[in-house]
């Protein structure tokens, strides 16, 4: 595996290419027999950055990331991220899911960063490359020292997940949410339970991660829905999406952003793989519809984007503007409510 050649540039960021973020003596390998975790493997590294800039020719609305986590076992065949596996000569396919970094010392790298004079406090979005609310963080538990550190220094952050555990943290959220501005968006691309199976076989069902929203709006933290990805000729049907969109409305959804399938280098071939096992009277049509590039082309977005609008507005769902930062008004200190340390309570 080639850790020693993955530099801060390789993976997209700024500093010099002779950076590596991480060194081969530094790598501790596990496996775990317990039903959650059979078949995976888990690199423990100690990363030497935690807070990424993102190029600057990529489309995301935000500058600056953290990532706790490299490859995911939630096995979404559409990730776009899968091709970051072969920066360490991994494969973009049963290697991206069964093949997990886990970056050990994010939280005091994080809280060592963000003190430092250099870091301006921007907007830190997590969860936008994988999930940092997937399975091995039920194990490894880096997100609640991740949040403790953003919210002892009033940072600004936004979580992209299909991950229930983010419940866990709720505590956390509601208190950073106190001190800075924090944006939460849940993504449900579609509620048909046999196409979930198949294609996110590793993720909570959609009707749990709707839960979740429900939750978080009882706790005062907005949450919005990534409507993604609709994915074409199997959840694009105009009575899918008015399914979706009325179920993300019932969950108390505040917006709903809808994002067409992408199909990017590395995340194309295994996507085009299963569907030539699960659909293979579709094959020729994706190939026309991407036979452009990674993206459908404009006209569909246009149309899926007005359906789904149309709907939102139908159902009552405000702008689509998904998990957009906000900040909620602390409640008045009580003496049962004031924490007696810094160590929070964990739900």
């Amino acid at each position: 595996m080639r850790w020693e050649n993955l530099t801060v540039e390789s993976g997209g960021h700024s500093r010099a290419a002779d950076a590596a973020l991480f060194g081969a003596d530094a790598v501790v390998s596990r496996t775990f027999d317990t039903p959650e975790f059979r078949g995976i493997t888990f690199h423990e590294v100690r990363a030497r950055s935690i807070i990424n800039r993102v190029p600057g020719a990529s489309r995301m609305p935000f500058e600056w990331t953290v990532n706790p986590y490299r490859g995911c076992s939630h096995a979404c065949v559409y990730c776009f991220a899968r091709r970051t596996h072969t920066y360490l000569d991994l494969d973009s396919g049963l290697d991206f899911d069964s093949q997990i970094v886990v970056k050990v010392n994010a939280p005091e790298l994080l809280r060592r960063q963000l003190g430092s004079r250099r870091w301006q406090g921007e907007h830190i979005a997590m969860g936008t490359n994988v999930d940092c609310y997937q399975r091995a963080e039920g194990r490894y538990r880096l997100m609640p020292g991740i949040l403790s550190a953003l919210r002892d220094h009033a940072n600004p952050f936004s979580i992209l997940t299909k991950g229930t555990l983010i419940l866990r943290d709720l505590d956390l959220l509601v208190q950073s949410a106190q001190v800075t501005d924090v944006g939460i968006s849940v993504s449900v691309g579609f509620t048909d339970p046999e196409l979930w199976r198949t294609v996110e076989p590793g993720t909570p069902a959609p009707e749990r991660r709707l839960d979740v929203v429900r939750t978080l709006a009882d706790h005062g933290l907005d949450c919005g829905v990534l409507m993604a990805p609709v994915i074409p000729f199997l959840s694009d049907h105009p009575a899918q999406l008015r399914a979706t969109v009325r179920a993300i409305a019932a969950a108390g959804a505040t917006s709903v952003t809808p994002l067409v399938l992408h199909l990017r280098p590395g995340a194309r071939e295994w996507f085009m793989a299963w569907l030539a096992r699960h659909h293979p009277y579709l094959v020729r049509r994706y190939e026309r519809l991407y036979a452009d590039g990674s993206y459908a082309p404009k006209w569909y977005q246009r149309r899926i984007t007005r359906q789904v609008h149309e709907l939102a507005r139908e159902y009552g769902i405000g702008p689509t503007r998904a998990g957009m930062p906000r900040r909620i008004q602390p409640s008045e200190p009580t003496e049962s409510s004031m924490p007696e340390s810094t160590q929070l309570t964990l739900i």
